[in-house]
């Protein structure tokens, strides 16, 4: 079977468990386990707080052993693992510790799967990438709609919370069927470079790699929180819990064929290019939602969401691959990760709890939405084209 079918179907499935996860975890700490919100908050912040060090560390593993799809293999079937053992933890240090082992795996699973994708993919370029990429956002859809559905129909209806417990044994089916999968994918071919003992360093000495990284951070500094605290926001402006449903419905729709059709994005703009146009759309998005009054503005923009996706995370991926060495790719795309995903994201949303509190629900939008447009105005001066930095390359 071809890489690109195998890889296609490891994205539908892990994204697919991955949906059934990420937008009811929190409902599940507060409703079924019981806990608080300050609970709840610290379990949620374990996720990112694990992959600051797994990130960079499981592909720094991938690089010096010189096998991501190896590397693969491991982090997914941890992954599934992961999500069997966390429904078993009963009380708040329990569920604490079975999150950070959730986390150990399945935060670096994620950039892991990007770099088996464009090593197998190099061939076809960020359009192979896009294409590929496109069936995870897919399979996202398919289960964050569907879920809800199947869960109310199997609890019935004088039970709404039961239905949180079919979150972990589906989100760990799903994963485990992407484990399986990756087993059949090809490994890496023959002479792929290892990196050699504190290669990684090497990193901090690129220049663009390095400017990437502060302006993914910046990013996710102003973007993250909003979109954390959506749900908050959409009460706020009179939504319902269906209304946030229908909004993510919403935003997913757009960006699969936006994901699927970036590698023409790439062609023409460029990684930098992409990067700028999806944090734009952040800034456009969030600046609408922080003043507008009317839904009739509010609930267009929420479109965005993909264009936001599709630059900030493929562009900046596409962008990381482009300027480091292919022997430290996997270490790239974790530090990547672990700057924007884990430390911007905890940063914003810290920050966004404190501005929806001190300030009001439309707060993190407003200061999201100016933040990220003044980033949008640096970048030409932050980050260099990969090509002109190959001319100065060529000209020292």
């Amino acid at each position: 079977m071809p890489a690109a079918v195998l890889l296609s179907l490891y994205w539908f499935l892990l994204l697919g468990g991955l949906g059934t996860f990420f937008p009811f975890f929190s409902l599940y700490l507060t409703q079924s386990a019981g806990l608080s919100g300050a609970q709840a908050g610290a379990v949620m912040a374990v996720l990112p707080l694990v992959g600051l060090l797994a990130q960079p560390g499981w592909g720094h593993v991938a690089d010096r052993r010189g096998s991501r799809v190896r590397a693969l293999r491991l982090l997914s079937f941890g992954a599934a693992l992961g999500y069997v053992v966390l429904p078993f933890a009963r009380g708040f240090p329990a569920i604490l510790a079975a999150t950070a082992l959730l986390a150990c795996f399945s935060s670096a699973v994620m950039p892991m799967a990007v770099a088996v994708t464009l090593t197998l993919l190099e061939h076809t370029g960020p359009h192979g990438f896009g294409r590929v990429r496109a069936w995870g956002t897919i399979g996202f859809l398919l289960t964050v709609a569907g879920l809800p559905m199947v869960a109310s129909h199997a609890a019935g209806r004088t039970d709404p919370t039961a239905a949180l417990a079919l979150v972990f044994p589906v989100a760990a089916a799903f994963t485990l069927a992407a484990a399986a999968v990756s087993l059949l994918l090809p490994l890496e071919r023959l002479g792929l470079s290892r990196a050699e003992p504190g290669a990684w360093r090497l990193l901090l000495a690129r220049g663009p790699f390095v400017r990437v990284l502060v302006c993914v951070l910046i990013a996710y500094l102003f973007l993250q929180g909003p979109i954390v605290f959506f749900p908050v926001y959409v009460h706020a402006i009179g939504g319902t819990v269906e209304t946030v449903s229908r909004l993510w419905i919403l935003m997913l729709l757009l960006e699969i064929p936006l994901v699927a059709f970036s590698g023409a994005g790439f062609r023409r703009f460029g990684g930098r290019g992409l990067l700028a146009i999806g944090i734009a759309s952040g800034a456009f998005r969030w600046m609408v939602c922080g003043y507008a009054t009317s839904p009739w503005l509010i609930y267009p923009v929420q479109l965005l969401h993909g264009v936001n996706v599709t630059g900030l995370i493929i562009g900046a991926s596409l962008y990381v691959e482009a300027v480091v060495p292919e022997r430290l790719r996997s270490t790239a795309q974790g530090a990547l990760s672990m700057v924007g995903v884990s430390l911007g994201g905890i940063c914003s949303s810290l920050a966004a709890g404190w501005l929806i509190e001190h300030v009001g629900a439309t707060a993190p939008a407003r200061v999201g939405g100016i933040g990220a447009l003044l980033l949008v105005l640096a970048i030409p001066a932050l980050i260099p084209r990969p090509e002109e930095m190959k001319r100065n390359t060529l000209a020292a």
